[in-house]
């Protein structure tokens, strides 16, 4: 697995890194070696943030956590991107063999508080899938809505998740 760190306004020291490095070999035994993460270390408010982002196959897993210490959010990232990996086991086999999504996150996929009214703009390709399929990628990457090209139809349709656990699909009207 290739591992990027990075810094958010701070600098990564050398004994985080090796940390960083040394917690996400526990990840190696559900990638492959063209697997690449993204760790994105900041600082908010006094709260230590590590934020990793993975990209194997096509598939996009992402975890964010919040603590103390870089060292203990660093464990509950890690503990949260197996969790999910777990959870959608046989989903993802299935799915990573049809090589069926396409997102990769920038570098600016970086949260931090913003001005009222400011306005984010993020461009990623569509890859035609099926709405169950957006559904997984939406919660793989912790998302509370997905935009995506129907496979059927070639439409852009929008599926989200509703507050009742429930998920939703928003398409243009004809």
């Amino acid at each position: 697995m290739k591992i990027t760190i990075y810094g958010k306004q701070m600098t990564v020291r050398e004994s985080l890194k090796l940390s960083i490095e040394k917690k996400l070999l526990r990840l190696d035994k559900f990638f492959g070696e063209d697997a690449e993460a993204y760790v994105t270390c900041k600082v908010r408010k006094g709260a230590k943030i590590i934020e990793i982002t993975v990209n194997y196959g096509g598939t996009t897993f992402r975890s964010e956590e919040e603590c103390e210490t870089f060292i203990t959010a660093l464990d509950r990232a890690v503990e949260s991107l197996e969790r999910q990996i777990r959870k959608n086991k046989t989903r993802l086999e299935k799915i990573m063999k049809q090589d069926a999504f396409v997102y990769e996150i920038g570098d600016d996929d970086e949260y931090e508080e913003e001005p009222e009214l400011s306005i984010r703009v993020k461009t990623f390709p569509f890859k035609p899938m099926a709405p169950e399929e957006a559904i997984l990628q939406m919660n793989l990457i912790g998302h509370s809505f997905y935009a995506f090209t129907d496979s059927e139809t070639g439409d852009v349709r929008v599926v989200y998740k509703r507050k009742d656990g429930s998920y939703g699909l928003i398409m243009q009207e004809k």
